[in-house]
């Protein structure tokens, strides 16, 4: 199993989520990670069609002292003349990502992604996106080929030695609590299900994790950016602009954060990592100086008696 740090990086935004970055920039982003001792880097395919992939194993340069996670479930294929921007994903890579749950797509696309980071092995393999939220009608249809194609290809991959761990990386809560009853897991990434404004893992999900020994990686813990920074009109939850009643409950997490002296972010970022069951917690960062306000607010100190009181705001 994988001792997993306690803060990591999302690379998403390596591939150019919601903006173009320069290829400089990124590089900048993961050297001030290396350097300010951040030392697990998370990725995917899907993260501008391999772009995100690609840059992380060049400012990587195959350090072996780093943990890397990346992702299996889509395949992506060449397309001719790309829009600008695709599945939120602007000026990337020309492929459009197609999924694929199969044992075939699952060694298919670890070699693939092994190329683009300049690596002989990865760490931590996810299957990405499974789940009634992003597949409807096709749910059942891709879970039933994870299950009986790609889980036991990843589990062979693992017995094998390619990689050192296996799990789900999603943005739901049910399909968690379906898969850890049917298949063992070693992690869970769950993205934006366990913070300040959503809470939905709490009652079942980590406890059940717990009980079963399967760690947890919490990612999206500013909920697509509400809780980076100080609450305005317009913020987006979930990848989408938040609602009235959103924005009214992070004002009033931000208030509450103001009373006991502590900003907003800081208490977004800590506030995972007070439950046993969360390993690790990977915000997103797209340059330097987005490195340096997360160790900032990593290391910032929080009185114990926050906690209590934002847990009394409705998540």
């Amino acid at each position: 199993m994988v001792d997993l740090p306690r803060l990591g990086m999302g690379t998403a935004a390596l591939g150019n989520l919601y903006r173009a970055i320069s290829d400089e920039q990124a590089e900048a982003a993961v050297a001030a990670a290396l350097a300010g001792g951040i030392r697990y880097f998370d990725t995917a395919p899907h993260y501008g069609f391999g772009l995100a992939e690609e840059r992380l194993g060049r400012a990587l340069g195959g350090r072996s002292d780093v943990i890397v996670s990346t992702k299996v479930g889509r395949l992506l294929k060449p397309v001719e003349k790309p829009t600008l921007e695709r599945h939120g994903f602007v000026d990337a890579r020309p492929f459009e990502p197609v999924f694929d749950y199969s044992a075939d797509a699952v060694l298919r696309s670890l070699d693939d992604s092994l190329a683009r980071l300049r690596r002989d092995r990865i760490d931590i393999l996810f299957a990405h996106d499974i789940g009634q939220l992003t597949h409807g009608d096709r749910h059942e249809e891709r879970l039933r080929e994870f299950i009986d194609e790609g889980y036991p290809a990843m589990r062979r991959l693992r017995d094998d030695g390619r990689v050192d761990a296996i799990g789900i990386g999603v943005n739901e809560v049910a399909v968690c609590l379906d898969l850890i009853e049917r298949i063992d897991l070693d992690l869970i990434l769950l993205a934006g299900r366990y913070t300040l404004l959503d809470r939905s893992a709490a009652d079942r999900l980590l406890p059940a994790c717990v009980a079963r020994g399967v760690k947890v990686v919490i990612g999206g813990p500013y909920n697509s950016g509400i809780l980076a920074r100080p609450i305005a009109e317009g913020a987006c939850f979930d990848y989408a602009p938040a609602s009235d009643a959103v924005l009214s409950r992070a004002r009033g997490l931000q208030a509450t954060c103001d009373r006991f002296d502590v900003s907003l972010p800081a208490a977004a970022l800590q506030f995972p990592l007070r439950h046993p069951g969360v390993a690790s917690v990977i915000p997103g960062m797209a340059s330097a100086a987005e490195v340096a306000d997360t160790l900032a607010r990593f290391a910032a100190p929080v009185s114990d008696a926050l906690w209590p009181a934002v847990a009394e705001i409705p998540a």
